[in-house]
């Protein structure tokens, strides 16, 4: 039933650009360590090639994405169908962060809408693997609308009060691993 791609085709990027929620999984290196896995929704997903994919990544509660792949790389991104014919996707491969102070933020961000005032960074994955399976058991459900209650916090913080939460939510993981972002900060 699954199937392995040699890349992202132009089929599978029509097919993604669809969909209105991906999952987002890395974990640490360590065993004891806690691996993450995230839901994203909004426009911000872009497949760049047919080998590369990234996503604009709002602040939130942690930043366990960015600490695991700093760390060692891994990430790995699906897609379900939820309406339509059934579909699982996964992309699987190695990710970095671009944060808006880095020296290639301004031709990164080129390809993303970065107009939302949560935006905290992008991540940027190369893909190696490319698996496709049937998804026969998720469940059909409607999309009602995204919601804008990110986009209504990050108003009301303002650009100082979202450095100050980063700083303060942001800059290690829940196993104490360091991100980017808490990398520029100390």
């Amino acid at each position: 039933m699954g199937k392995l791609h040699e890349s992202i085709t132009d089929e599978l990027k029509t097919w993604i650009e669809a969909q209105h929620v991906f999952f987002v999984a890395s974990a640490p290196l360590t065993a004891d360590g806690h691996v993450n896995v995230s839901p994203k929704g909004g426009d911000v997903f872009r497949v760049l090639s047919s080998a590369q994919v990234g996503y604009v990544d709002y602040t939130g509660s942690g930043n366990e994405t960015s600490a695991h792949i700093h760390e060692n790389g891994r990430i790995t991104l699906m897609f379900c169908a939820f309406d339509g014919a059934p579909r699982i996707l996964r992309l699987q491969g190695t990710g970095r962060t671009i944060l808006p102070s880095d020296d290639e933020w301004e031709t990164v961000s080129q390809h993303f809408d970065i107009s939302n005032p949560g935006t905290r960074q992008i991540i940027l994955a190369d893909i190696t693997r490319v698996y496709t399976a049937c998804g026969f058991s998720v469940p059909l459900m409607d999309f009602v609308a995204d919601r804008d209650t990110l986009t209504r916090w990050a108003e009301t913080k303002g650009a100082d009060g979202i450095e100050e939460y980063q700083c303060e939510k942001n800059v290690t993981s829940v196993d104490g691993l360091p991100t980017p972002l808490g990398l520029k900060v100390n």
